[in-house]
């Protein structure tokens, strides 16, 4: 712990433009980020992250000739987090400064808010939010981007999951008599995603629970992907979400293009994640529908929610202390009232991670191919090969 001593500036009638040094001491601690701290006044801790990257996507499955190169900054983030005036009152602010994290690759306003949002605990066990913040949706979109096994989320979750939103939030853990946990979370949210400067008459109510039936993880695991911790002891969480969108704008509800009219949207998100010494198995499944999903305007121009099923599935083995292997595979299925306007998508990837200090810096790659209308063959028009590697720097 690095202390330091805070000089303050005071000016009173006696002393009025002099300098006065107050023995007032504030604390700067270094450990998992920057923290200071004053008494039990307030708590802020500071951090960054940053995910630089290079990748490439095939032009066809049997033509290997480069089609484009991703090269850039995926994730710049800044997160402060803490309390004030009491450790019951504590707040999260995440903001991004890259070009997808400000969303200017699907529209022209930057968004630099993620996360701002600020709790009330009333015990341990049971806390209330209220602000922007992720939904409890599927564990993958839960656990930050900072922690996972390859560079991007699976295609499933880009689909069907529920993301960010703005409102009111709760969570509560039970611990049963036999050391196995329950978790209820809950929130009703505006439906439109982050960020939205209006909304309408209809709301999104999602509801999640999770069961731990072998006690907690070490260090938070169920929601850090690979079992960087060696679980000494076979550890099993199962989750379950449903959330209900009412007159939902966007394609994906808290996501994607504006829709030509409004559309009620519900998801369901069943998940577990597994992990025993060094080797971790994690399965997501989603269906969503909409009872109309197409929407058209006059000049008949076809926008629709994005309803279907999806799969994806990761298994992982720490090969060492610092090296992991990764295996994904994911799938699309656009529910038959689309299906004259999307294919069908899979994906499978290998990928290997090497740890510097756990999640924080690594080195990522990983190589994958991904097929259209369920046809893997090379020669399918549309198949492809894609290939990323990332370093992920941050504090």
């Amino acid at each position: 712990m690095i202390s330091l001593v805070f000089l303050s500036i005071i000016p009173s009638p006696d002393t009025f433009g002099q300098t006065v040094e107050s023995d007032e001491r504030a604390l700067l601690n270094v450990d998992e980020g920057i923290s200071f701290a004053k008494d039990s006044l307030f708590l802020m801790n500071l951090r960054f992250r940053m995910q630089n990257r290079a990748g490439f996507n095939t032009l066809d499955g049997d033509d290997f000739r480069i089609n484009e190169f991703e090269m850039r900054v995926r994730r710049l983030r800044l997160r402060f987090d803490g309390y004030i005036l009491n450790p019951k009152f504590q707040y999260y602010i995440q903001l991004g400064f890259s070009k997808a994290d400000l969303d200017l690759e699907s529209q022209n306003i930057a968004q630099p808010v993620r996360d701002a949002i600020v709790y009330y605990f009333a015990t341990n066990n049971l806390y209330f939010g209220f602000g922007q913040s992720k939904l409890p949706g599927n564990r993958q979109r839960v656990t930050s981007s900072g922690n996972l096994q390859f560079a991007d989320r699976s295609i499933a979750n880009a689909a069907f999951t529920v993301d960010r939103d703005f409102g009111f939030f709760g969570y509560y853990t039970k611990k049963m008599g036999d050391n196995s946990f329950f978790q209820l979370k809950g929130a009703i949210t505006t439906g439109e995603g982050r960020n939205a400067s209006k909304t309408n008459n209809g709301l999104a109510y999602t509801g999640r629970v999770e069961y731990l039936p072998f006690g907690l993880f070490a260090n938070n695991g169920n929601y850090s992907e690979g079992d960087l911790e060696f679980e000494e002891r076979p550890k099993l969480a199962m989750g379950l979400t449903f959330s209900r969108n009412l007159k939902t704008s966007r394609t994906g509800g808290q996501l994607g293009l504006p829709l030509f009219e409004v559309r009620d949207l519900n998801t369901l998100i069943i998940d577990g994640v597994f992990k025993y010494r060094g080797n971790s198995i994690m399965t997501e499944y989603f269906q969503r529908n909409s009872p109309d999903p197409v929407t058209s305007n006059q000049e008949g121009d076809i926008r629709f929610a994005q309803v279907g099923q999806g799969l994806n599935i990761q298994v992982s083995k720490m090969v060492s202390q610092k090296s992991e292997f990764a295996v994904r595979y994911s799938y699309v299925l656009p529910d038959q009232s689309i299906s004259g306007f999307q294919d069908r998508v899979d994906e499978a990837l290998l990928g290997y991670t090497y740890y510097i200090n756990g999640h924080r810096i690594k080195l990522q790659g990983n190589i994958g191919y991904k097929w259209l209308e369920g046809l893997s063959s090379f020669e399918n028009a549309g198949n492809s090969w894609t290939g990323m590697f990332q370093v992920e720097f941050g504090i």
